[in-house]
């Protein structure tokens, strides 16, 4: 006869594995890996370092397991910041210069300094405006602000000749003008205000003709293209730029040469010396 504590035993036994068997099948169900168990040690987990995009705040939840070693990896919990490709640089848009007419139209209105109220005429310029080579003297004369044209007085007839001497026509080969467009009074010399207000009509001209080169008369022409303080004896007969493109030749006004003085007979010659170096410039032929 058996031992019937051993039959309540193995049932006991069965029904425990039962419900090990149901665990586990609970567990297998909801995700878990095994059955939970005490660690080992009691360690705080070491916090996944944040990166300070934004000053986002911190994310509570557990640092993801080590990376393999050597392989850097960024936090699971950090936006990792994409690359934006940089915009391309925008080229700078050639602006074409105004046409001369509409630039002469709005310099005859003009009244952006004192001088609009004692002029007779708005002078601009005379000559061929395709031609390669410009000649820009100082202001308007008497005779040139009854007429409406530049050196058209004995100064404006001296340049004439000296165009000719380079075997030019002054009508059909060169363009002439002014660094400003009205008469100051009694033929003074422009304050530095009018030439700033003025100047800006030139520029344009300049940028619309596109001439190959430049001839400066006098202290004042020079001065306002080149930018500088120094007199026209230090300057003259060397090839300076104007905006660092078109050369620039200063020389002696032609009213100056005509003022008698014991400088006039060497400064017509040192003045002619340019112009023969503004025709070699140009590849302009001697006169025969």
């Amino acid at each position: 006869m058996g031992n019937p504590d051993s039959g309540d035993a193995r049932e006991e036994l069965a029904s425990v594995a039962a419900s090990l068997r149901a665990y586990l099948e609970w567990q297998q169900d909801t995700g878990a890996m095994g059955i939970p168990r005490k660690p080992r040690s009691a360690k705080p987990a070491v916090e996944a370092p944040v990166a300070d995009v934004g000053h986002a705040p911190r994310d509570a939840s557990p640092s993801p397991p080590p990376s393999a070693p050597g392989r850097a990896t960024a936090p699971l919990d950090v936006p990792v910041p994409v690359p934006v490709p940089a915009p391309l640089q925008a080229r700078p848009v050639a602006i074409a210069p105004r046409p001369l007419p509409v630039i002469a139209a709005e310099a005859s209105t003009c009244t952006k300094c004192a001088l609009s109220t004692t002029r007779n005429s708005v002078v601009f310029s005379r000559g061929n405006p395709e031609a390669k080579l410009v000649f820009i003297g100082e202001a308007p004369g008497a005779d040139e602000d009854e007429q409406g044209l530049p050196f058209v007085g004995r100064a404006g007839q001296l340049l004439d000749k000296m165009i000719g001497a380079m075997g030019l026509d002054p009508a059909k080969d060169v363009y002439v003008c002014n660094i400003i467009k009205c008469r100051p009074p009694g033929n003074r010399k422009p304050e530095p205000i009018e030439v700033e207000t003025c100047i800006p009509y030139l520029h344009e001209q300049l940028a619309a003709i596109d001439p190959k080169a430049i001839v400066a008369l006098g202290n004042t022409a020079m001065a306002a293209l080149l930018n500088t303080k120094l007199g026209i004896t230090k300057v003259r007969g060397q090839w300076k730029l104007y905006r660092g493109r078109v050369p620039v030749m200063p020389t002696y006004h032609p009213s100056y040469l005509l003022r008698p003085s014991a400088q006039q007979i060497e400064a017509k010659k040192q003045t002619w010396e340019d112009l023969q170096a503004v025709m070699k410039e140009l590849g302009i032929p001697p006169k025969k």
